[in-house]
């Protein structure tokens, strides 16, 4: 299993760490899979400078999107992607994990 270091953008950062954003959308330009562990580091795009706050967390799910096949290339241009994040209704009672599931929807 590796260990992947990633910037992170304050506003995510916070997001990630309240337990409230439980996925990434990166550029696919380096190697990740199920079981690596992500450190990521809180990064001020502003300032050019980490924070000092790092949060480690599990790849529990990787899916790439390049060479996808479900829609024509013109409509992936016009409308692009989004990603959505669920969990079950049962789920919504339950208390929820302090590390995230990450999940990657690409179904209209």
């Amino acid at each position: 299993m590796a260990i992947i270091h990633k910037k992170v953008w304050p506003e995510y950062f916070a997001e990630i760490l309240s337990g409230r954003k439980k996925f990434e959308l990166r550029l696919a330009d380096f190697d990740v899979a199920e079981g690596d562990t992500l450190v990521l580091e809180e990064w001020d795009h502003a300032r050019q400078q980490y924070t000092g706050r790092k949060l480690e967390v599990i790849a529990t799910y990787v899916i790439q999107t390049k060479g996808q096949k479900f829609w024509p290339e013109e409509e992936v241009e016009k409308y692009g992607f989004q990603i959505i994040q669920f969990e079950s209704k049962d789920n919504r009672q339950a208390q929820r994990p302090k590390t995230g599931v990450y999940a990657y929807c690409f179904h209209r």
